[in-house]
C-alpha cells in the first residue's frame, strides 16, 4: 500500500506517517519548498520519500501525482488558523480552494485512480443551536469564518468531484485537533508553551488568554490519525464523516488542566489580541457515523494530551 500525504511535514502529517507506516504502508510526503519538516524530523519518518510540492502550481501537483501513483491520498495541506485568516483571508482562499481543486483535477487526469481524503473543520458548521449539539454531517454548514467558509467549499467541491467523475473521495469535517509538537498559534499549545517558560523563570508568572468561555471537541492527533486511516480504508465516496472526541469542553477548562500540572503559581490575563472577531460559542461533533463505519474511538484521554504536550513544550524550551 502506497500512501501521498500532502502537506505530510507537519504536525498532523508527521503523526500520520508515523501511524501509516505502523500500517506497514510506504508513505510519501510533500511539503512547502523550504519549509521545515517539523516532526519529519524524527528517524522514522525520515524513511519517507519527501517532496517538494507548491499545491497551487497546478502541473506539479499533476506530474508528482502521476509519477508516485499513490493507492491513497490524504491531503492535508492548507492554511489552518482561523486567527491568520482573518489577517490574510487571500491566502487562506488561495490555498484551501484553489489548491484543493489543483488536487482533484489532477487525481481525474489519472489512470490510476486513488481514494482520496480530503480534511476539513468542524468550524464549517458555523454556530449551531441548543438543540443541535452534538453537530451531525446533516446538519447544513453555514460558516462563521473566513478559514471555515474554504473548508466548507472545499467539501462542496470534494462532493461534486465524486459524484460527476467517479472518484473516491472521503471528506472529513475534523474538530480540534491537539497534542504535543502543535504550533503555538493555537490555543492548547500555546497555554503550554507560557506555562513550560514560566515554569524556567523566562516569562512572568501570567498566562495570556483569548475568549475562555467558548467550548470545543479536543481530540487527542494520535487518536485523529487513526480515524483517518480507518476513513481511506472504509468510507463511502462523497460522504462525509465527522472525526473528533463526541465531547465539548471549554477553554478555561483546558486552561485549567494547564494550571494543574504546572510547577509554580500562575495567574491569567485577557489579551484583546488573542480575541476575534467572531466566535461559535459551542461546538461538538456527533461521531456515531465514524464510529457505527469503523468502531474507532478516542483513546488518549484529554488529561494525557495536555501532561505530555506540556513535558514536551519543557523540553523545547530547556532547549
Amino acid at each position: 500500500m502506497k500512501s501521498l500525504i500532502i502537506g505530510g511535514s507537519g504536525f498532523v502529517g508527521g503523526y500520520l506517517a508515523e501511524h501509516l507506516r505502523s500500517l506497514g504502508h510506504r508513505v510519501i510526503i510533500t511539503q512547502m519548498p523550504g519549509a521545515e519538516t517539523g516532526i519529519c524530523k524524527d528517524s522514522d519518518t525520515a524513511r519517507s520519500d519527501i517532496y517538494n510540492l507548491d499545491i497551487l502550481e497546478k502541473d506539479a501537483v499533476w506530474h508528482l501525482l502521476n509519477e508516485t501513483e499513490p493507492d491513497a491520498v490524504f491531503h492535508l495541506a492548507a492554511q489552518s488558523s482561523v486567527a491568520v485568516s482573518w489577517e490574510n483571508p487571500q491566502l487562506t482562499m488561495d490555498v484551501n480552494i484553489k489548491g484543493s481543486t489543483n488536487v482533484l483535477e489532477a487525481l481525474r487526469r489519472l489512470e490510476k485512480k486513488p481514494v482520496i481524503l480530503l480534511v476539513g473543520s468542524g468550524e464549517e458548521y458555523g454556530k449551531v443551536s441548543q438543540e443541535e449539539v452534538p453537530v451531525k454531517e446533516t446538519k447544513a454548514a453555514l460558516p462563521g469564518n473566513i478559514y471555515a467558509a474554504t473548508k466548507a467549499c472545499q467539501n462542496r467541491i470534494g462532493s461534486i468531484y465524486a459524484q460527476a467523475y467517479g472518484l473516491k473521495v472521503i471528506m472529513v469535517r475534523a474538530f480540534n485537533q491537539i497534542g504535543p509538537k502543535q504550533h503555538p498559534i493555537y490555543v492548547a499549545a500555546d497555554f503550554c508553551r507560557q506555562a513550560a517558560q514560566i515554569e524556567a523563570g523566562i516569562r512572568e508568572a501570567v498566562i495570556k488568554t483569548g475568549n475562555l468561555e467558548v467550548k470545543r471537541d479536543f481530540t487527542d492527533v494520535r487518536d485523529t490519525v487513526r480515524a483517518y486511516a480507518l476513513l481511506a480504508e472504509k468510507g463511502q465516496a462523497g460522504e462525509t464523516y465527522n472525526v473528533g472526541s463526541g465531547n465539548a469542553v471549554s477553554i478555561r477548562e483546558i486552561l485549567q488542566l494547564v494550571l494543574d500540572h504546572t510547577h509554580v503559581d500562575i495567574q491569567t490575563e485577557i489579551d484583546k489580541k488573542k480575541l476575534r472577531p467572531s466566535d461559535t460559542p459551542v461546538m461538538q461533533a456527533d461521531i456515531s457515523k465514524l464510529q457505527t463505519l469503523t468502531g474507532w474511538k478516542p483513546q488518549i484521554t484529554l488529561e494525557q494530551t495536555i501532561q505530555d504536550m506540556l513535558a514536551e513544550w519543557r523540553v523545547r524550551v530547556g532547549a
